[in-house]
Formats: C-alpha cells, sequence, structure tokens
C-alpha cells in the first residue's frame, strides 16, 4: 500500500517559498480583488507597456533575483555567505558611469564597452573576496566584511565624489523598456541569466563540483577536485551577477549615487537563498528556490506598501514575516513535522487494522 505524500514531500525544498507566495496572493486577492490586475499603458516616450501591481513586484525585485542567483553558488561552496554585494554593485554601477561619462557620445558600443568594464571591476573584487575565503581560509562572512565597510568609498572615488547623470535611450530601455515590447527589460535579463545558469549546469559539472565541494571538502579533494578553484570561481561568478544588478540598478535611475544604490540588498539576498530552501552551510542548493524566494520578499515589500505601512516600519514587518519563514523551513522544525506525520500515519494505520481485525 501506498503512502501519501503531504505537500512538503512533493514540493520539496521549493514548498517553503512556494507556500508563502500562495497566501500572500490569497490574502491580497481578499484585501483587494484588483491588486494582480495587469493594464496596458503608454509611458513617458509614448510605448505601450503593461502596468499594475503585479508587473511592479516582478520587475522590482530583478535586482535582488539577480544577486540570489549569485550568492546560492557562493553559499553552496563555502558554506557562508558574501555581505558586500550591495557595495560592490555601487563599484561596479560607478565603473559603468565612469565610462559612459568618458566617452564624448553613448552609443551602443559605449555601453557595451561600460558593461563588460562593470563586470571586470566587480570580478576582480569578487576574486579578492573568494581568495580571502579560499587561499586563506577566512570565513565568508568576515572576509567580505571589508568590502562591505569600504566598498561605497571605492565607488565614490571613481567618479570623484560625483554623482553624474547618463541620459540615453539606450540606458533608458535598459533599465525601463525595450521600445515595442511591453514586458520590463530587467524582467527579460533575469530570464536570461536563469537561462545561461540552466545551460552551465547542464553542459558542465559545477553543479556537481560546488555541490561536492560544499558538502565535504575534505572528500571532494581526495576525489580530485580543486576546492580552492571551485570556491573562487563562485566568487568570481557572483561578481557577473552584481554587476548585472549594479547596471540595471544605474539604468534604472538614470545616475549613480554610491551611497543608496541597492542600499541593504545584502540581507535580503541572503534571506531570498535561505526562503529558497537552500541550507546556509552548504551543499545541495537550487537557485530556482533562490529567485522564488527574492520574488516572495519582493512580494512582501508590495504587499506592506499597498496597506500604507510607513516606510520606516517596513523592515520591521519584513523582518518578522521571515523569520516566521525561515524557522518555518529550518531543518530543526521539518525534522519534528515529518516525525509528527509519521506518527499520525503509523497510527491511523493501527485504527484501520483494528478495525479491520
Amino acid at each position: 500500500m501506498k503512502s501519501k505524500k503531504s505537500i512538503g514531500q512533493i514540493l520539496g525544498p521549493l514548498a517553503i517559498p512556494l507556500i508563502a507566495i500562495g497566501i500572500l496572493v490569497i490574502f491580497n486577492l481578499i484585501r483587494d480583488p484588483e491588486f494582480f490586475k495587469v493594464a496596458i499603458t503608454h509611458n513617458n516616450d509614448g510605448n505601450a507597456v503593461l502596468a499594475g501591481n503585479l508587473i511592479s513586484i516582478i520587475n522590482g525585485a530583478s535586482e535582488l533575483a539577480i544577486l540570489a542567483m549569485g550568492m546560492t553558488i557562493v553559499t553552496a561552496a563555502c558554506g557562508g555567505q558574501d555581505i558586500s554585494v550591495g557595495a560592490a554593485a555601487a563599484i561596479a554601477g560607478s565603473m559603468f558611469v565612469k565610462v559612459l561619462k568618458s566617452a564624448s557620445e553613448i552609443t551602443g558600443g559605449t555601453v557595451v564597452l561600460a558593461f563588460f568594464a562593470a563586470c571586470l571591476i566587480a570580478m576582480i573584487f569578487g576574486a579578492f573576496n573568494g581568495t580571502l575565503v579560499a587561499v586563506f581560509k577566512i570565513q565568508p562572512m568576515i572576509a567580505t566584511l571589508i568590502l562591505y565597510t569600504c566598498g561605497r568609498s571605492i565607488a565614490y572615488w571613481i567618479n570623484g565624489g560625483a554623482t553624474p547623470s547618463v541620459t540615453s535611450p539606450i540606458i533608458n530601455a535598459w533599465g525601463s523598456f525595450i521600445p515595442g515590447i511591453p514586458v520590463p527589460t530587467p524582467v527579460l535579463i533575469v530570464i536570461i541569466m536563469a537561462i545561461i545558469f540552466a545551460l552551465i549546469f547542464r553542459f558542465t559539472s559545477l553543479r556537481l563540483f560546488t555541490q561536492a565541494v560544499g558538502i565535504n571538502e575534505s572528500a571532494a579533494k581526495l576525489n580530485g577536485i580543486n576546492t580552492t578553484f571551485i570556491k573562487l570561481l563562485s566568487f568570481i561568478i557572483l561578481g557577473i551577477c552584481v554587476a548585472v544588478a549594479g547596471t540595471i540598478g544605474v539604468s534604472r535611475l538614470g545616475l549613480i549615487n554610491h551611497e543608496t544604490l541597492l542600499l541593504d540588498v545584502e540581507m535580503d539576498t541572503i534571506l531570498a537563498v535561505a526562503i529558497g530552501g537552500n541550507s546556509l552551510g552548504g551543499g545541495r542548493f537550487r537557485i530556482s528556490g533562490s529567485i522564488i524566494g527574492a520574488y516572495v520578499i519582493q512580494m512582501l515589500t508590495t504587499t506592506l506598501y499597498a496597506m500604507k505601512v510607513p516606510s520606516t516600519d517596513v523592515k520591521a514587518y519584513k523582518a518578522i514575516v521571515i523569520i516566521i519563514l525561515v524557522v518555518i523551513g529550518s531543518p530543526v522544525v521539518k525534522k519534528k513535522f515529518a516525525k509528527f506525520m509519521a506518527d499520525m500515519r503509523s497510527k491511523k494505520a493501527e485504527k484501520s487494522e483494528k478495525g479491520a481485525a
């Protein structure tokens, strides 16, 4: 006789984020039946675009979702988190603007060059963090505390303390909408990044090696895996994600503000990974869970603002809900719930046997 599976067993690690989204959807539909209504409007350029709370949630979570992808790899390989992603994004964004402002005219080629410059500097700082972790064996959160502390000052120096603006149809399209396409460009970038990761995992052994290093580094070494390289690579990959998120943030505003660009995004990124069902201690991971976790956080934020919660109180309410989600998804709670369900099934089986007798 086959035993019935619980929702958690069917959905696996994605159970918590999917249930959280389901609860938020139901709550918002009860509170406002038209909360998720999507309409077509025209932006300032006269282009037809999609608008509504749902679009705002998907669009607003773009940078967080991209950062969560990279953070998932670092967490899986190193068993720790990078708390400098916001500061590193400010550095990448500053370099992006620096290259654009140095050109006489902003063209497609200039934007591509600026983007690669942003990626390069973010990868360099990612390699710096990775070296401290992989070579010098410093705990990730402590190692990245250095860049977290000084990163925004470095971003400040890159543009001489100024907050220059960049105006161009190409930059506007990168941060908002491509003419003729009603879906926000950042959403498309998230999809592209997710596809790239899927292809990398499909055609390389990166997932296997990363999980092996995170689960048991000593055993991975005995099996010929260069654990130092895998850890260093994870931080470099996160650096690319940081550059993409930073350039999107700059393009949304049309300027670089080193003090506010993706401010406090570090904790949301780590929480997105945790809510997505990934172990913060390393090992097995699921990037799709982290992406969903990012949307859970953004939907919660949008819901609180829609309820007219003061901006000063939003973080407190978010913290309460996220703590509940993380505790529910913790190994201790999962183990106790599994034991409770097993006991219930056992008692039910006993009653059935007595009834049959």
